[in-house]
């Protein structure tokens, strides 16, 4: 096998990865890995529950050590090193080391760019005080546990409701600081959709945390000290001792677009299958370089850890010199994460993406447990299923609640990345033993009530339009026990329990829209069919029952 030189731009996950690999594949490589950072390999997804003192100490997060890789590997690895220029033509890349501010040229056979990432900063006034931080290395989530434990915080401000932001949030409030999110969207979570991202405002405000939604932040404000005391927004200003910036990530990609990279649509890295750019023997991995969403094959850009090491491995297969090849076909933008006890995943396209691409959706809204429900430790868990109503092909899914979602999630993956329809889901093989699933499954029970709703046996009403459908006329009739009505309601709805339906149905007025709701949903189907038999001609159901419900309750 041929004996290149090999230089990476960049560590963590991606550049690791194309390193590691690589040399697996051919031995007689001489490879150099070069990271502006301290750190050369580490979790990064780790830091915020490093602020809370879940992982407690700096060197849980840290993979690999540069020594590791020249011993195990035999791969260099060169730290405090920032790539200055690249010049294709004559295979060469300048280099200045950030601790002597010497610059020197490296040469290269074959050149990955794993440039990564860097937080946005929001241009407002003040940024520029201290204890206003980002949390991206392992260096600055040690410099925030820092000032956490020495300096007495107690308000921080998250700006940022997108997934960082959360776990953040979440962290800093379970080490005693009262914590306020800030997000410019309408609400926390952008990708996913509002009826799921607005259950999760309402368990957060439940925890303790504040959750200001479209709101922007105006500027910071100095404490008198040269550290930000104020976080001024336009919903009025916020105290804070601590404001950390959860805005997102912009892919880097200066290096690449100074020396004729191509960029994509989305602004990070154009690559082919193989992650190639469109300069010979350049390939792009990890978050500078553009992906491909499976379902509608236009280019996306998702900043993931998971899809980081994908697209290192490719690339790192395809230049060894080997003559194997591999392929990156694209992604879902899969997500998965935890704030306190509550669990929420989602991949493919979201409701509003789908729509917004033209698809003909449809949705449902299914509250289930996640194993048998008689079994210790069980928990309910919600399923939003989104499929195309021409070809049944299901488009995406988002699962939450304290139960089990990483494996709903799963499946769903696998379903979508092989052109699954929502019939074909209903009949997956899945495992089942009461520890571990209901013997139909979550995803299962979502499916067939999907069916029923394609079949026209049941209109469903989103909870983010009953509010309106009541202000028109709509009555929303409650079908649980009396008990369990009067423990918890949704406002404006009356009691019937579905064992009284039938003799009480002449109390409705069967001129108007009659909206079902129960716990579940089982038993508002099942009144559905009743009121249906009795003659109703306008009856539909509250999706996902009062457990998905993301309004306040009586």
């Amino acid at each position: 096998m041929k004996s290149e030189k090999v230089l990476i731009i960049g560590g963590v996950a991606a550049g690791t990865k194309a390193a590691a690999k690589a040399k697996r594949e051919n031995p007689d490589l001489k490879i150099v890995v070069l990271t502006k950072d301290r750190h050369v390999s580490y979790a990064g997804c780790g830091l915020p529950y490093y602020l809370g003192d879940v992982i407690k100490e700096e060197k849980e997060l840290l993979v690999k050590m540069p020594e590791d890789f020249l011993i195990d590997y035999d791969i260099e690895v060169l730290t405090e090193m920032e790539a200055l220029k690249i010049m294709p033509e004559e295979k060469t890349v300048a280099v200045k080391s950030l601790r002597t501010g010497d610059v020197q040229t490296f040469a290269y056979d074959k050149l990955v760019l794993a440039a990564g990432a860097s937080p946005f900063v929001p241009p407002a006034p003040g940024k520029e005080l201290g204890n206003i931080v980002t949390v991206r290395t392992v260096t600055e989530a040690t410099a925030i546990k820092n000032l956490i434990n020495t300096r007495g915080i107690k308000d921080a401000v998250v700006v940022g409701g997108g997934m960082i932001g959360l776990e953040v949030a979440e962290n800093l409030t379970l080490k005693g600081i009262n914590t306020t999110v800030v997000e410019l969207a309408p609400h926390v979570l952008p990708p996913y959709d509002a009826d799921v991202a607005l259950y999760v405002q309402k368990y957060l405000a439940e925890k303790g945390i504040r959750v200001l939604t479209g709101t922007a932040v105006k500027a910071f404000e100095d404490n008198g000290q040269g550290d930000v005391g104020v976080v001024i927004t336009e919903a009025g200003p916020l105290k804070a001792d601590l404001a950390v910036l959860a805005v997102g990530v912009r892919p880097n990609v200066d290096l690449a677009k100074e020396c004729g990279i191509a960029l994509g649509a989305t602004g990070a890295i154009a690559v082919n299958e193989l992650m190639e750019t469109n300069i010979k023997d350049i390939y792009a991995v990890g978050d500078c370089a553009e992906n491909t969403n499976l379902i509608t094959g236009r280019p996306v850009w998702y900043p993931m850890g998971s899809t980081a090491n994908k697209t290192g491995r490719v690339a790192a297969i395809n230049l060894a010199g080997t003559g194997h090849k591999d392929t990156m076909k694209g992604v879902l933008g899969t997500s998965i994460l935890k704030l306190f006890e509550l669990n929420m995943g989602k991949t493919g396209l979201s409701e509003r993406d789908a729509r917004a691409l033209g698809y003909d959706v449809e949705t449902v809204l299914v509250t289930t447990q996640d194993k048998a429900h008689y079994y210790p430790g069980s928990h309910l868990i919600v399923t939003k299923l989104i499929v195309d109503r021409k070809t049944h092909l299901v488009l995406g899914g988002q699962v939450y609640g304290e139960g089990v979602v990483d494996k709903p999630v799963d499946i769903l993956v696998t379903a979508i990345s092989f052109g699954a329809t929502v019939e074909q889901l209903t009949k997956l093989d899945l495992a089942y033993a009461p520890p571990f699933s209901m013997a139909m499954s979550s995803t299962i029970v979502a499916a067939h009530v999907m069916i029923n709703k394609l079949q026209g046996r049941f209109t469903g009403v989103s909870p983010l339009d009953l509010k309106e459908k009541m202000e028109a006329g709509a009555v929303l009739v409650d079908v649980r026990s009396d008990e369990e009505f009067f423990l918890r309601s949704i406002p404006g709805s009356i009691n019937i329990p579905l064992r009284m339906l039938s003799e009480r149905a002449g109390e409705l007025d069967r001129s108007k829209e009659i909206i079902i709701n129960c716990k579940l949903g089982l038993r508002s189907y099942m009144a559905s069919l009743k009121l249906k038999r009795l003659g109703f001609e306008k009856v539909s159901i509250l999706d996902g029952g009062l457990t998905a419900y993301p309004f306040e309750t009586e």
